[in-house]
C-alpha cells in the first residue's frame, strides 16, 4: 500500500511542479504569437444581460490555448517516469492507462487545431458557428467510436455496472453508449467560461476517479488520473482571476473525453453525472434553454446559459460564482467516491 501511494503521489507532485515550470515558457510563445480569439462572443448577440457580464477586451486578449500547459505536463511526466526504467514507478501499462493517455493526446490535438482556427482563420470557422460545433461534436464522436471498439473488441468490455443492483449486459451497444457518453460530456464543456472554473471543477472531478481507481486497485490509471489533477492544478494556479490564460479546445476536448475514459476503464459510468455534477448542470442548463425557447415562444428559462452565466446576470460576481462552483464540485466529487465505492 505505502508503494502505491507513493507511485500515484510522486508523478502528481513532479506533473504539477513541471506545469508551474512550463508555464512562463508557454506564456511568453502565447503571447508573442497572440493565440487569442478574433472574434467576440458579444458578434451578432442583443442580449443586453450577456453584454453586461461579459469582458470582450479581456476576450480578446487572452490566449486560449493554455490547455497546452496540461497535456505538456502529463506528457513530459508520463515520459519520464517510463524512461527512468523504475518499473514500480512507471505508471503508463497498456491495461490500464494506454487508452486515457492516447484519448487525452488525441483529443487535446483535435482541440488544439480547432483553437488555431478560431486564432488564425477567418469566416464562419473562425467565429465557431453552428456548422463547425457540429464538425467538432462529429470528431469528437468518432474518436469515441474507435476508442469504444477497443473497449469492446480489445478489452472485451461488454457490459455496464448499475450502482446497487450489478452488472447489465450491453454486447456491441456499449460501443454507441459510450459514444453518448463522451459527447454528453464534452457538451460539459462549455463551463470554460469563467477564470478559474473549469480547471477547478475538472481537478476535482480526476481526483475523484483517482481515488476510485484506487478503490479497484487500479494503481497505474490512479496515477494517470492523480497526475491528470496535478497538471489541471498547475493550470489553475495561473488561470484563476485574472486568468493568464483560458484552457481552450485543446484542454477541453481532451479532459472531458479522458474523463469518459476513465468512468468506463474503472466500471462507474453511471456515477460519472454525480463526480461531474457541475458539467451535467452546465450542459443541462443549455438544453433546457433550448427547449424553453422553442416550446415556449422565446422565453427563456434562466436569464442567460450556460448555468454560471445566470448567476452572474443575476448579480453574482464572477469570482463568487467560481468559487461556489469548486465547492459543489468537491461535494459531488465527494458523493460520487462513496457511491462508487458502497454500491458495489
Amino acid at each position: 500500500m505505502y508503494l502505491d501511494l507513493v507511485k500515484i503521489f510522486i508523478p502528481t507532485t513532479v506533473a504539477f511542479f513541471l506545469g508551474l515550470v512550463l508555464t512562463p515558457i508557454a506564456t511568453h510563445f502565447f503571447y508573442k504569437y497572440k493565440m487569442w480569439k478574433k472574434y467576440s462572443r458579444n458578434t451578432g448577440v442583443s442580449l443586453s444581460e450577456f453584454s453586461q457580464i461579459h469582458n470582450e477586451e479581456a476576450e480578446l486578449r487572452t490566449p486560449r490555448v493554455g490547455g497546452i500547459i496540461i497535456w505538456l505536463s502529463i506528457l513530459f511526466t508520463t515520459g519520464l517516469f517510463y524512461a527512468l526504467g523504475v518499473e514500480k514507478m512507471n505508471f503508463l501499462s497498456r491495461n490500464q492507462t494506454i487508452i486515457p493517455f492516447f484519448t487525452l493526446l488525441v483529443g487535446s490535438l483535435i482541440g488544439l487545431c480547432d483553437d488555431f482556427f478560431q486564432i488564425y482563420g477567418t469566416g464562419k470557422i473562425a467565429q465557431d458557428d453552428k456548422s463547425w460545433r457540429k464538425w467538432k461534436v462529429f470528431l469528437v464522436s468518432l474518436t469515441a467510436l474507435l476508442i469504444g471498439g477497443w473497449f469492446f473488441y480489445k478489452l472485451g468490455m461488454d457490459s455496464l455496472f448499475v450502482p446497487f443492483l450489478g452488472e447489465v449486459y450491453l454486447g456491441i451497444l456499449i460501443i454507441p453508449f459510450f459514444v453518448l457518453v463522451a459527447i454528453s460530456t464534452f457538451s460539459g464543456g462549455v463551463i470554460d467560461g469563467l477564470d478559474g472554473l473549469s480547471g477547478g471543477v475538472l481537478a476535482s472531478a480526476f481526483a475523484a476517479y483517482t481515488a476510485i481507481a484506487y478503490a479497484n486497485n487500479q494503481i497505474d490509471l490512479a496515477a494517470f488520473s492523480a497526475v491528470t489533477t496535478g497538471a489541471i492544478l498547475a493550470f489553475l494556479w495561473f488561470n484563476i482571476p485574472p486568468a493568464r490564460f483560458y484552457m481552450g479546445e485543446t484542454g477541453i476536448m481532451g479532459l472531458t473525453i479522458t474523463l469518459s475514459t476513465l468512468a468506463f476503464l474503472t466500471d462507474s459510468v453511471l456515477i460519472l453525472p454525480v463526480v461531474a455534477l457541475p458539467l451535467v448542470l452546465s450542459s443541462g442548463s443549455v438544453v433546457l434553454q433550448t427547449i424553453s425557447k422553442r416550446l415556449r415562444s422565446g422565453k427563456r428559462l434562466f436569464k442567460l446559459s450556460p448555468l454560471h452565466h445566470h448567476f452572474e446576470a443575476i448579480g453574482w460576481p464572477s469570482y463568487k460564482v467560481t468559487m461556489r462552483f469548486w465547492v459543489l464540485s468537491v461535494v459531488s466529487a465527494i458523493i460520487g467516491i462513496i457511491l462508487a465505492i458502497i454500491s458495489r
